[in-house]
């Protein structure tokens, strides 16, 4: 063997190997317990006693080399703990961290079997934080736990519909300033990989795609379509520049752009991936570009010189053949590391196995894979933004999103958190920050719903008039918001009827109808329940048919996703004939709808019997507002405004309990809570310093 024909580190292994390996260490001798980290100056120390008698002190030094490219040594402190030991700086390459490099000629890149950045081995460790699902006050904090817990860099979707939910407006203020966040994730010390899109999954409302691109009935999602092209042109003509300035070689901390989300497990355009590489590249995106498919999805979504990254769903063996094949040797990036899926309502509560996730991780750094954690903190579908999965059956997402994260939703430790950190750096002393107690919750006292307005004397009050049409029309077809439609929400139809007999939705109703004949509740249309009797009234000549829709969030991801309009669809029939002449109302329920004060017509909620209202409650909070949990048990199935802020929504269904309202939410004296509840309340509101979301 010529020692100058191998890296250092490969003819260390080899030594090692020709000479029967080290007690304690298996060969390959990948060892978790060396991954130092900031504030660790273990990693010599680490190295068996048995071994370093066996060694040279080339050896040795070959063997130190073996490790840190293995693991890709991660902090300044490393690199002193190692330069004390007299080895030179050159052979750890450890100033991976934002601060610790000055040269930013040379970006993320692969070369041979490892990444670089700066010219120096590079194992990505990563974990996503949404930063539109986590409270802006509490964004730092996250991130802090992020790096304490060992990781890197932190990875974030960037969701379209929220940054323009109409046409040309686009927002990036408050909970939405997507390039604050990018730069308190410097200031923390944190590199980026940004999820541009323009679809980014993520278990959102249409994975992220504004509902108003579903106005256009020809409309062909995630293809090279004119009018998907059109509007992601116009996006990204107003996103990129936004962010182009945090590229690594802008001095900034972004360090990868991954384009689109599993396109391969929907693949209708094959001209659909070189468009979307395409715009970023020419709007300025320098840094490496990614994609991210399963282990199917692989080969149909790899895009020509961009590199491929893998979810670890439908991961076989010979996945990474695949991967080989259309790459070459190289690098894995597990894009998606996740510890379970999403919580529908009317499910079950998913749980992780720890020992199954701890086992997958110590392999994958056994086997030098970069890797994200999907999701570090996961936090919350505030207000609508939740979408939906198709698994036999719609399956509507919790408000919680959870998610089995290293944080819980709140942002506080949970018992993995604490694993993966002794992983990441087991000898590490931890700083005091991460001492310190949760974050402090409060269990306020229960409140009484004093007052109530039906939901059918706001009718007259609301700012926009209602459509009138001959037959039904979806929400995305409504001319409100400036002609770009409803989005989310509610939409109430309204009809005149003379007789009753045997209702039909033919599968029409998207998602969930109430259905009230003369305000009198009668039942339910769905996926699953497509009739309904309605009695004759020999009393009436003329009946009001009301149908109250709820979009329960849209698919999240699958090829159905250009048939995802919400409301009624299409006719709905009347002893087999379509029904005709609605009054149409929107209620998307957007801040503004609780914020210009509903009317003054509130009356004691003892008077309340059944069917969809408003609740009003005043919850006093002390000079500094705290974390709390809401539970709204005996209550039915609604949406909770706190301040005129949408909290998400509830459901006696399960499993989620509690819903998450946080500290900043709430300001000292008087706060006001409406709730809207769709069919029955219980009027007592209670809290709790505990989440409970089912088991």
């Amino acid at each position: 063997m010529q020692p100058t024909s191998l890296p250092a580190r490969d003819l260390a292994l080899a030594y090692l190997e020709s000479s029967g390996g080290c007690a304690g260490l298996p060969a390959p001798a990948p060892v978790l317990q060396g991954l130092a980290s900031p504030g660790s100056r273990s990693f010599p120390a680490r190295i068996p006693d048995l071994c370093l008698s066996r060694l040279s002190s080339m050896q040795a030094f070959l063997f130190l080399v073996r490790l840190a490219g293995l693991l890709s040594l991660t902090s300044r402190v490393l690199v002193t703990s190692v330069l004390q030991e007299g080895l030179p700086e050159s052979a750890v390459q450890a100033l991976l961290r934002p601060s610790h490099i000055s040269e930013r000629l040379v970006g993320l890149q692969v070369r041979g079997s490892d990444f670089t950045l700066g010219n120096t081995p590079f194992l990505i460790l990563s974990g996503t934080i949404h930063y539109f699902r986590v409270p802006r006050d509490y964004w730092k904090d996250s991130l802090l736990k992020l790096k304490a817990c060992g990781f890197n860099t932190v990875t974030t979707h960037v969701p379209w519909n929220l940054h323009e939910p109409r046409r040309g407006q686009f927002h990036y203020s408050g909970n939405l300033d997507l390039m604050a966040f990018i730069s308190l994730a410097a200031e923390v010390d944190l590199w980026v990989i940004l999820c541009v899109g323009p679809y980014i999954g993520s278990d959102l409302d249409l994975g992220g795609l504004p509902s108003w691109l579903l106005k256009d009935s020809h409309m062909k999602l995630r293809t090279t379509y004119k009018g998907f092209t059109t509007a992601v042109n116009h996006y990204f003509d107003d996103l990129i520049p936004r962010i182009r300035g945090f590229q690594f070689h802008e001095e900034g901390s972004i360090i990868a752009v991954q384009m689109e989300n599993e396109y391969g497990s929907y693949n209708l355009d094959k001209g659909y991936m070189p468009y979307i590489k395409n715009a970023l590249l020419s709007r300025g995106i320098k840094t490496m570009l990614l994609t991210a498919d399963t282990g199917q999805g692989l080969l149909k979504g790899h895009t020509p010189t961009v590199f491929a990254t893998l979810h670890m769903k439908g991961i076989r063996k010979d996945t990474y053949e695949r991967l080989s094949s259309v790459q070459g040797p190289g690098p894995v990036m597990m894009m998606v590391y996740t510890a379970r899926s999403l919580d529908g309502w009317g499910t079950s509560r998913n749980t992780l196995d720890l020992h199954m996730l701890m086992h997958e991780a110590r392999e994958m750094l056994q086997l030098r894979f970069s890797l994200n954690f999907y999701m570090f903190h996961g936090g919350t579908n505030f207000g609508f933004m939740g979408g939906a999965a198709f698994r036999g059956h719609r399956l509507p997402m919790v408000t919680s999103y959870d998610y089995g994260a290293l944080l819980t939703e709140d942002g506080d430790y949970t018992p993995e958190y604490l694993v993966f950190q002794k992983l990441f750096h087991p000898d590490a002393e931890v700083p005091s920050f991460r001492q310190r107690d949760c974050k402090p919750k409060d269990t306020y006292a229960p409140l009484a719903a004093g007052h109530f307005i039906s939901l059918w004397d706001t009718l007259i009050h609301q700012d926009d008039q209602p459509v009138r049409s001959m037959g039904p029309l979806s929400m995305e077809q409504l001319s409100v918001n400036q002609g770009n439609g409803q989005s989310t929400g509610y939409i109430l139809y309204e009809t005149i009827i003379t007789e009753g007999g045997v209702l039909n939705s033919d599968g029409h109703v998207k998602d969930r109808g109430q259905v009230f004949l003369d305000d009198k509740y009668i039942g339910v249309l769905d996926d699953t329940h497509q009739r309904l009797i309605l009695h004759n009234d020999h009393h009436k000549e003329f009946l009001t048919l009301r149908i109250l829709v709820e979009n329960q969030g849209r698919l999240a991801s699958g090829t159905s996703m250009n048939q995802e309009r919400k409301g009624l669809t299409g006719n709905i029939y009347l002893n087999s004939s379509p029904l005709r002449k609605f009054k149409i109302y929107s209620l998307e329920m957007q801040n503004k709808f609780i914020q210009r004060k509903l009317p003054n017509i509130w009356k004691p909620s003892f008077l309340h019997a059944e069917g969809p209202a408003f609740f009003l409650a005043l919850l006093r909070v002390g000079s500094q507002p705290k974390d709390t949990f809401m539970s709204l048990r005996g209550w039915t199935k609604g949406v909770v405004f706190i301040n005129g802020q949408n909290l998400g929504r509830y459901w006696n269904l399960g499993p989620q309990e509690t819903l998450y309202l946080p500290g900043p939410w709430l300001k000292p004296g008087l706060n006001e809570i409406i709730v809207f509840e769709e069919f029955k309340s219980a009027l007592l509101i209670y809290f709790s310093n505990v989440s409970r979301l089912g088991y």
